[in-house]
């Protein structure tokens, strides 16, 4: 009887880490997304990749590679060894933009070596970064200085022009209050539908406040995959006043603007996780 219970609590861990389908396909809001896992690291357990096809991709921009990263807290349970796994991950990754999402430190000492890190895979087009709740808790100043200083575009509230052979495609930040429901106006708003706009926040609770219908897809983090679940179906702690509609994965607000929620790297508060494995996200632009 007691190996029947062991395999029936195998079954329900399976069904939990059990990878996203290899060839999940989704066409919504002018984008069609197509998602695989790549094989995991020690010490970071995912790296999802999705493609991204849209007619609204410029041609220069087919197979541009952009490498998703958020809420590493360094250092909490993501240490020095983990560190020099996601730099050897995003080496390896070779990612044309790098894009940041916040929560980057547990301690002002630690910002200048994580970026540094995570820069050292040289993309061409640089990396664009929003701050999260935890980096205007302290070393704010110190963590726009060294972005600055490790060639890191801030872009909160603003729209990052990537320039490609003569075509573009745009990157908004969002300013997050984290004061209960968000305000500030999406800056994507001054673009043209034609545009293909992708967007970063810290907090996807963003992306379903305020009006963001000139966006083709949004990037958050801030949740953590709920960082301590039931068996990875349920989060009972879940910082958004969503509660478990954004707390992982891809997600569509109301207006159908599709958000990918990523689990991120670090911790914080408890330095563990359950059930809600560490990540960073590649996505691949396809023009259609």
């Amino acid at each position: 009887m007691r190996k029947y219970f062991i395999f029936i609590f195998l079954c329900i861990v399976a069904a939990a880490e059990a990878q996203q389908p290899s060839d999940l396909q989704i066409e919504r809001n002018r984008v069609h997304l197509k998602c695989r896992h790549r094989a995991p690291h020690r010490g970071i357990r995912r790296c999802v990749e999705y493609h991204l096809t849209s007619s609204q991709i410029p041609k220069s921009f087919d197979g541009f590679r952009i490498a998703f990263v958020t809420d590493t807290h360094y250092k909490s349970r993501f240490n020095e060894k983990t560190l020099a796994v996601l730099g050897s991950m995003l080496r390896e990754l070779q990612p044309d933009l790098i894009l940041l999402g916040g929560d980057y430190q547990e301690g002002c000492e630690f910002v200048r070596p994580l970026l540094e890190e995570i820069m050292s895979c040289k993309p061409q087009f640089g990396a664009s970064a929003v701050m999260g709740n935890n980096d205007f808790e302290r070393c704010t100043d110190l963590i726009y200085n060294e972005m600055q200083a490790t060639g890191i575009r801030m872009i909160e509230n603003k729209v990052d022009t990537i320039a490609k052979n003569g075509e573009h495609i745009y990157i908004v930040g969002a300013h997050n209050n984290f004061r209960g429901k968000e305000t500030t106006p999406c800056v994507a708003n001054a673009l043209c539908d034609s545009d293909f706009v992708l967007m970063i926040t810290h907090t996807p609770d963003y992306a379903e406040d305020v009006d963001i219908s000139n966006v083709d897809f949004a990037l958050a983090g801030h949740t953590h995959g709920g960082q301590v679940t039931l068996f990875g179906f349920y989060a009972p702690v879940v910082p958004s006043h969503y509660g478990q509609r954004f707390v992982k994965g891809l997600r569509y607000t109301s207006a159908g603007v599709p958000i990918l929620i990523s689990k991120g790297i670090g911790t914080s508060r408890a330095n563990v996780r359950l059930f809600a494995p560490t990540e960073i996200h590649l996505l691949t632009l396809h023009s259609k």
